[in-house]
């Protein structure tokens, strides 16, 4: 249909006018009578956030996305797109891109009471039909809305009473379209009363114009319930203008997590070929979040976005490739040694209280891989302290003995991985635990398990873990109670 150009070829071709929310409605009634969602790439909300959305578009509402940072808000609003028609018509040169069946703007309405059938049409595809802003305490109604253009006046020699000297905000613009603000609560409240006609009359006012222009948009807005609570607030009469609020939430099991996190990772073709990353290590990834998500040093408030695995994920890999690189290998395998390059990841995607800032953002980050180590350990080996005090002989016994031996481990980025093999295997009975309890595992994936066996030990108090430059290094849990450490403190309180 696009190959129509003129506005009497237009009626000819039977098309209709409707509104972007009836559009919107239609073509998700088309996408449920086939089965299919239309929000393609949006993972764990199948049964959740998905179906109400799913029932606001049915709606013909405006929607409230109210949920914490990185829980997919905005890729949520995106994708509506994707639900409008591929091309609409307008009346072409129309700064508003008007309906050439209902004009609104002077322009339009000029355009086909002169030239009448006429009328030169332009086609507008769907990925143009989309205006996003960012609420910032600068934002004015000028930049929504619009404002008095002085320099037009006086290019076309029109007085400030004509509609033509006005130069319109991104809502206007937005006319036809889907028009997004994102962290709502951020908007001045004198602003946000600016959008109140908009959203119940489908109108807009600007400064003593008498102007209705009937705005048809789909409206879409986004809220941190922390900014709601603490930074800023919805107005109660614009909340009530609201007709649908959506709470998003972070994924309810590691399995979704993953989904998430490997789609939406940037890793080179060079780095899928070359570094190989065990199922445990993405679990692990994972699993950190679920432990800052839970953690007493992290602001629950502020929440821990989905964006800190992805980031972790990356780094993990990236800080293998460089192991990988400098030790002139071809391929490695990662370690979870390599997590100590997982740790800037961390630090810049959580928000810590207090005693948070008294640990240090560093050691909090060492903490939540420790917990989610010591999480993942048991599926996988017997719970340390049980086997310790059962009656049965200790699968881990001499392992910890050989450590009590004075003898120390360190695991470190500059090992090959010839060589981070031969230094698992001087710790005796750690192979044969893991050959026991799994012996259908690749050598490479063993080699992990045994690092594995010392990191969970250290988690549950029967080894030390020192944090090296670039490593880790294991020892006597008594026994480091004895070491340099001791004296530096003891000199330091001389």
């Amino acid at each position: 249909m696009n190959n129509i150009n003129t506005l009497g070829e237009l009626k000819k071709s039977g098309y209709q006018h409707r509104s972007v929310k009836d559009e919107l409605r239609a073509n998700l009634i088309k996408l449920l009578r086939e089965n299919r969602a239309g929000f393609e790439g949006i993972v764990g909300y199948d049964e959740t956030v998905i179906p109400e959305l799913q029932t606001a578009i049915l709606s013909r509402h405006n929607i409230l996305l109210l949920g914490l940072r990185g829980q997919a808000k905005t890729r949520i609003a995106r994708l509506m797109v994707s639900l409008l028609d591929e091309y609409v018509p307008y009346v072409a040169g129309s700064e508003l891109f008007d309906d050439p069946l209902n004009p609104i703007s002077w322009y339009a309405r000029n355009e086909i009471q002169t030239k009448g059938d006429d009328a030169p049409i332009a086609w507008l595809h769907r990925s143009e039909r989309y205006t996003e802003k960012l609420a910032t305490p600068d934002v004015t109604v000028a930049d929504l809305v619009g404002d008095v253009d002085p320099i037009k006046a006086a290019t076309l020699k029109l007085t400030y009473n004509d509609e033509r000297v006005i130069h319109f905000g991104l809502i206007p613009r937005a006319h036809r379209g889907i028009f997004v603000i994102n962290e709502l609560p951020d908007l001045q409240a004198r602003i946000q009363v600016a959008l109140f006609n908009m959203l119940q009359e489908k109108d807009i006012q600007i400064r003593g114009f008498k102007l209705r222009l009937p705005l048809d948009i789909q409206f879409v807005f986004t809220a941190n319930p922390e900014d709601y609570t603490n930074r800023g607030a919805i107005v109660t009469p614009l909340k009530d203008r609201i007709e649908s609020q959506i709470l998003t939430h972070y994924p309810k099991s590691i399995d979704v997590s993953r989904k998430i996190t490997f789609q939406e990772a940037r890793l080179t073709p060079e780095q899928r070929s070359a570094i190989e990353v065990d199922g445990l290590l993405k679990d692990l990834v994972e699993q950190v979040a679920f432990e800052a998500r839970e953690s007493e040093y992290i602001d629950q408030k502020s929440g821990v976005s989905a964006r800190l695995t992805i980031s972790a994920y990356e780094n993990l890999v990236s800080a293998a490739e460089r192991r990988m690189l400098v030790s002139g290998q071809q391929t490695t395998v990662a370690r979870i040694s390599d997590f100590v390059g997982v740790i800037p990841a961390i630090t810049g995607k959580i928000e810590l209280v207090y005693e948070g800032e008294l640990e240090g953002p560093v050691h909090v980050a060492h903490r939540l891989i420790g917990g989610a180590i010591k999480k993942l350990f048991t599926p996988y080996f017997p719970h340390p302290e049980k086997a310790k005090k059962g009656k049965a002989e200790n699968p881990y016994a001499p392992i910890i003995d050989w450590f009590t031996a004075g003898n120390r481990l360190e695991l470190t980025d500059n090992l090959s991985d010839s060589q981070y093999e031969k230094a698992m295997s001087r710790v005796p009975g750690l192979y044969a635990l893991v050959k026991k309890l799994h012996p259908k595992l690749a050598e490479s994936q063993k080699v992990l398990l045994m690092e594995f066996v010392l990191h969970g030990l250290a988690e549950y108090s029967q080894l030390n873990k020192d944090y090296l430059d670039g490593g880790v290094a294991f020892a006597d849990m008594l026994g480091s109670l004895f070491d340099g450490d001791f004296g530096d403190w003891e000199a330091g309180e001389g």
